[in-house]
């Protein structure tokens, strides 16, 4: 891991502010597909991106909704894009699943990590803590986004 000042990555999106709710064509209740990111304050050394959107307001803990790795280290991930590799997310599958909460508002994090390395060698199988445990050496800053959402 690098050891110089840690950055902290600033990430956006034109659909929503941080801490504001996340309009419902990004969730199951609309097209269910992934708002556009725009990520600033990008490492020149950084060789590839990995997102992780999860949901930390479940009563078994975290879900995760969407992780993709391998994403080329351009500063905007398009909305309804498959940028890199996807993982398994909380529901056994490998795309994006809008927010759903069964019930209140949830707060849901777009989390973006620059990294020093590609992480080409992990499975589609790989899930959430897998991909962490991976890309735990290789982080050379991260930043997130928080959205918000009440069915």
């Amino acid at each position: 891991m690098a050891t110089s000042a840690i950055k902290t990555l600033v990430v956006k999106s034109s659909a929503f502010k941080s801490n504001e709710m996340i309009p419902s064509q990004y969730t199951c209740n609309g097209l269910n597909i992934n708002p556009e990111l725009t990520i600033e304050e990008l490492p020149t050394n950084t060789k590839s991106l990995a997102i992780i959107v999860d949901d930390s307001d479940t009563p078994s803990g975290c879900y995760c909704h969407w992780l993709v790795w391998d994403i080329l280290p351009e500063r905007i991930i398009q909305e309804d894009s498959v940028p890199g590799i996807q993982g398994r997310n909380s529901m056994g599958e490998n795309k994006y699943i809008g927010p759903c909460p069964p019930s209140g508002i949830h707060q849901y994090h777009f989390k973006v990590y620059a990294l020093d390395n590609k992480l080409s060698t992990l499975p589609p199988s790989t899930n959430e803590k897998e991909l962490m445990a991976a890309m735990g050496p290789h982080i050379i800053c991260s930043g997130e986004l928080l959205g918000l959402y009440e069915k």
